[in-house]
């Protein structure tokens, strides 16, 4: 049984599960890519630092057949992610093995994920509850022929600033009060990654939002992108959107429930392209869900 002691478990002779090397996770978001999710470039050492013990592999006489996270945040919490197993070695009972050290891993910790919607009934199964449903929206780079003026969308105390000037107890403060959690480890590489770029709102010198724009394998995504109002998430949206190339796509995840959120992105002619279902074992945590205009990952939550 995996756990926080032991990092190994054998299933039978031939099939072990272990937990990840960061160059172990580079090989579980390759499977992710070719599933169609569109993971970033620079993923796998940011998801490592959220959680070094937290990404499981399932090896077959030494081989890597199926990956899970379970990634812990604080004490009461956690996040299921990358639940692959590779085509050819489906229908096997290797996934539910691998899905099962997973939740081993998490016991006793209230666990969210995010499932493609036809595996909803199966996850329910593991007494997981629906909370609400994310869309992923597409739409393309560049503010247009008319670009709207960012600038006089804010007040005169308030400033779109790159994050780098703010200080990093600042924003992890900022980020802990709609995460609910600390997770300053992955947010020091994310903020940090080569060709991430973030961007701050500062408000009388107070952070009230921020969000991030990272290159995937297709296009870019942005998350996350929290904001106190729809003006202030709509200021950080234009400005990240302006650093992607005409023509170019680009992705948001938005939790259906922040009905703002969603019309943000209708108002820039973001068309639906994908949907899951956040689902908890537990009562769903107290998320500001109206200042959540970006999911960070569907992979981490």
């Amino acid at each position: 049984m995996v756990s926080s002691q032991s990092n190994e478990q054998n299933i039978g002779s031939a099939y072990t599960i272990r937990t990840m090397t960061c160059d172990q996770l580079a090989i579980a978001i390759k499977w992710a890519a070719a599933e169609g999710w569109n993971p970033g470039l620079h993923d796998a050492k940011c998801f490592y630092a959220a959680d070094p013990d937290g990404f499981l592999m399932g090896f077959l006489d030494g081989e890597a057949i199926a990956s899970i996270s379970a990634v812990r945040y604080g004490k009461t919490f956690g996040f299921l992610g990358f639940y692959i197993v590779r085509p050819e070695w489906r229908g096997h009972g290797y996934g539910i093995q691998i899905w099962q050290a997973g939740l081993n891993y998490l016991q006793g910790r209230n666990i969210g994920l995010d499932g493609v919607v036809e595996q909803q009934a199966n996850y329910v199964k593991s007494d997981f509850q629906l909370a609400h449903r994310n869309i992923r929206y597409e739409g393309t780079g560049g503010l247009g022929e008319n670009p709207p003026q960012i600038e006089k969308m804010l007040g005169d105390d308030i400033s779109l600033v790159s994050l780098s000037s703010v200080s990093r107890e600042t924003i992890i403060s900022y980020d802990k009060r709609i995460f609910l959690d600390n997770r300053s480890a992955f947010l020091h590489c994310w903020l940090s990654s080569p060709r991430h770029v973030a961007i701050g709102l500062m408000n009388n010198n107070n952070l009230v939002g921020y969000g991030v724009l990272r290159p995937c394998q297709l296009g870019y995504k942005i998350g996350p992108l929290f904001a106190d109002t729809p003006e202030f998430a709509e200021a950080i949206f234009l400005a990240l959107k302006s650093h992607v190339q005409p023509s170019v796509p680009f992705y948001l995840d938005v939790p259906s429930v922040n009905t703002a959120a969603v019309d943000l992105a209708k108002k820039y002619r973001m068309t639906s392209v994908f949907e899951t279902a956040r689902m908890y074992t537990q009562q769903p945590p107290a998320l500001p869900l109206n200042k959540i205009f970006g999911i960070t990952t569907f992979e981490l939550g």
